[in-house]
């Protein structure tokens, strides 16, 4: 059984910390010697296919923000089923603000359920989420099976990580009395990102379960450029799928 995941990114610095963590298992790999298949999808939206040896990982630059990343991971799930093939697993993926204390820097979050923190309506009574309006859904729960094989790779590989929702947000964070908001809002939440959800929208649509996995490059909050730690993110998001690579994107779930 060969297993197809997708991992969808917003931009292709982490998409390539995510294939620098895909490793070659054999002589030469099994990519081959000029790399992973590049396959341009309709939209022109860039796809790098890893082969490995049980499993086709699929590496997607989805585009920032929750309605152009929903768009993306429709047009790879589609463009797969037409060929009669679905992926087993998609995986939103990227760096990340931290929540204190939950995720420190440098820190991985695993999802547990991926939220859409502001799709709803201010009130005079306060924020009324999709659901209480009536409209549709705000979260993605994210089986504890899947939390849990992650969650242990990363445990074994040494991975500082925490296992909480992470929220999708369009407008970044950049003050204290909004971190304090959406913390008291969301309580356990550690990380927040800007494409989750629709990725999570699109697999739901097709099926499939999916997770979100972010490395945390700054502290949700007020805007401090000085503080941030990119590059040290994009390393541990790196590492975290070379663990993977060797688990959990191999392995059929049980």
């Amino acid at each position: 059984m060969t297993l197809r995941i997708l991992i969808v990114t917003a931009v292709a610095a982490e998409a390539d910390s995510v294939a620098r963590g895909l490793p070659s298992d054999g002589p030469g790999g099994p990519d081959g010697p000029d790399g992973p298949d590049e396959l341009p999808l309709p939209g022109g939206y860039p796809l790098r296919r890893h082969h490995r040896t049980g499993s086709v990982v699929d590496v997607l630059v989805g585009g920032v923000g929750p309605a152009a990343v929903a768009a993306a991971t429709a047009t790879a799930l589609a463009a797969l089923a037409s060929g009669g093939e679905t992926y087993d697993l998609v995986v939103s993926a990227g760096i990340a603000g931290g929540f204190t204390p939950h995720a420190p820097i440098g820190s991985v979050v695993v999802s547990d359920a991926i939220v859409s923190a502001d799709l709803g309506a201010q009130t005079p009574d306060g924020y009324l989420t999709v659901e209480e309006l009536g409209f549709g859904r705000s979260s993605h729960p994210v089986a504890a099976s899947l939390t849990g094989r992650i969650s242990d790779a990363l445990t074994r590989g040494e991975q500082r990580h925490t296992v909480a929702p992470v929220l999708t947000v369009s407008t970044v964070t950049g003050t204290a009395e909004r971190a304090a908001e959406l913390a008291a809002r969301h309580p356990g939440a550690a990380a927040e990102a800007m494409e989750g959800f629709g990725v999570a929208e699109a697999a739901a649509a097709h099926g499939v379960p999916v997770v979100e996995i972010r490395a945390v490059s700054n502290a949700v909050g007020p805007r401090d450029r000085a503080a941030w730690r990119i590059g040290e993110a994009l390393d541990a998001l790196r590492s975290t799928f070379q663990l993977l690579s060797q688990t959990v994107l191999v392995e059929p779930a049980p």
